[in-house]
């Protein structure tokens, strides 16, 4: 098999990205219901708002203690209890959108069960795929799960948005088939899991205490290195992401209406997941860090380039740019931060990372609309960019670790 393909020679590595595939589609379909249903019924933003804070703030919260199960116990066994999880409150969902007036609280109800069930599978996830390819794969393991999400990310929002228009279509309830499926996909996720043999996975023996759930953040903050690409990808995501003002972009500026505005979304996964499957070919060899602090000023210039954009293509083409670049940074911080945890805190190191990611989107998104309301949308993308440019020249200054990165493979 080409050199390229070797993280994919694992048959267990290959079980584990079916059921990356299916966890995502699950969670695509439903958000794409849950937009169409909450929004129908409600017929605010606001509730819109409130679907994304009611799976936030549990995320964050039980987010630590689910890094802490993944390293104390058999990762598959976890993994496969939260897929199984995840089919039941889809089909909770499914029942509770039978009746003719859903109760909105019931829905955000088990969004935020979901959202717990999800603090606990990520982390588990990540630290799991690192158990099933040895340590010099890691950077193509990262590579081809980045391409994979990326190309699911693509196909999840449509299939979603398929069914729940083709169940209306025949008289059926949109919402409750497109539940009933992300259950299903639940379901074949867990099967996949479930057929997972090998792992090289080191269990945390310590008694449990506040200090060994904590050290994940702990090890983070010692490591220079590790607090360096995290905390700049925090800042710079949250200063420069645009998807929150795309709506605004795709009506307002652009005229392309309902279908551009979808183009818009789909324009950075595309970007990504061509740069994730070229670095899984043509891993970068030197100068990974100084790659990483380019590409990142290079999402900042981007996305400036999209906030002051009035044609549609070019628009297209900057979000696949920001995408792309983007891209860079995560195969280069995600394959560090595996090299650099010990096997038996790599859950909770995990978790600390999913904190931050979910910080710099969630926020991100609130801190786009604050500012879109005080400098109007261009200001507030246009500022944006170059904050994030202000970030990576702060950051190379702050974090010499972050250019002595040459490689992305285990030091000897």
């Amino acid at each position: 098999m080409a050199a390229g393909l070797r993280a994919l020679e694992n048959v267990d590595f290959r079980r584990f990205q079916l059921a990356r595939v299916f966890s995502i589609l699950a969670s695509q379909i439903q958000t794409v219901a849950v937009g169409w249903q909450v929004y129908g019924l409600t017929g605010t933003a606001w509730s819109l708002g409130l679907t994304g804070l009611v799976q936030f703030l549990p995320l964050v919260a039980f987010a630590i203690p689910g890094g802490n199960l993944a390293d104390r116990y058999d990762r598959r066994r976890v993994l496969s209890l939260c897929h199984l999880a995840s089919a039941l409150l889809s089909g909770g969902l499914a029942w509770v959108s039978v009746s003719e007036a859903p109760a909105p609280g019931l829905i955000y109800l088990l969004l935020g069960l979901g959202a717990v069930v999800r603090a606990v599978s990520a982390p588990t996830a990540s630290a799991l795929s690192a158990n099933l390819v040895p340590k010099e794969d890691l950077a193509n393991a990262v590579a081809w799960s980045s391409s994979i999400r990326q190309l699911s990310v693509l196909v999840g929002p449509a299939l979603g948005g398929f069914l729940y228009a083709l169940a209306e279509s025949l008289s059926a309830p949109g919402a409750s088939t497109a539940y009933g499926a992300a259950a299903l996909s639940s379901l074949i996720a867990l099967g996949a899991v479930a057929a997972i043999r090998s792992t090289t996975q080191v269990k945390e023996v310590r008694e449990l205490s506040w200090k060994a759930v904590i050290a994940g953040f702990r090890f983070v903050r010692e490591n220079r290195l590790l607090l360096g690409t995290i905390s700049l990808d925090l800042f710079a995501v949250l200063l420069g992401g645009a998807t929150a003002l795309l709506p605004i972009y795709a009506k307002d500026i652009l005229h392309v209406g309902p279908w551009g505005l979808g183009l818009l979304r789909s324009a950075p996964a595309i970007g990504a997941g061509l740069v994730a499957v070229t670095l899984a070919f043509r891993p970068m060899q030197r100068g990974a860090g100084t790659a990483m602090l380019w590409c990142v000023a290079l999402f900042g210039v981007a996305t400036i380039v999209f906030g002051v954009s009035e044609s549609f293509p070019l628009s297209l083409l900057a979000l696949a740019v920001l995408g792309g670049a983007d891209m860079v940074s995560v195969v280069v911080r995600l394959t560090l931060e595996q090299l650099a945890t010990p096997e038996e805190m790599r859950g909770r190191v995990s978790a600390v990372n999913i904190i931050f990611i979910s910080a710099s989107n969630e926020l991100g998104d609130f801190e786009s609309g604050i500012a879109a309301g005080f400098l109007g949308p261009v200001g507030a993308v246009v500022s944006g960019g170059i904050g994030t440019l202000l970030v990576v020249a702060l950051w190379a200054k702050l974090f010499p670790e972050i250019r002595d990165v040459k490689n992305l493979q285990p030091r000897s």
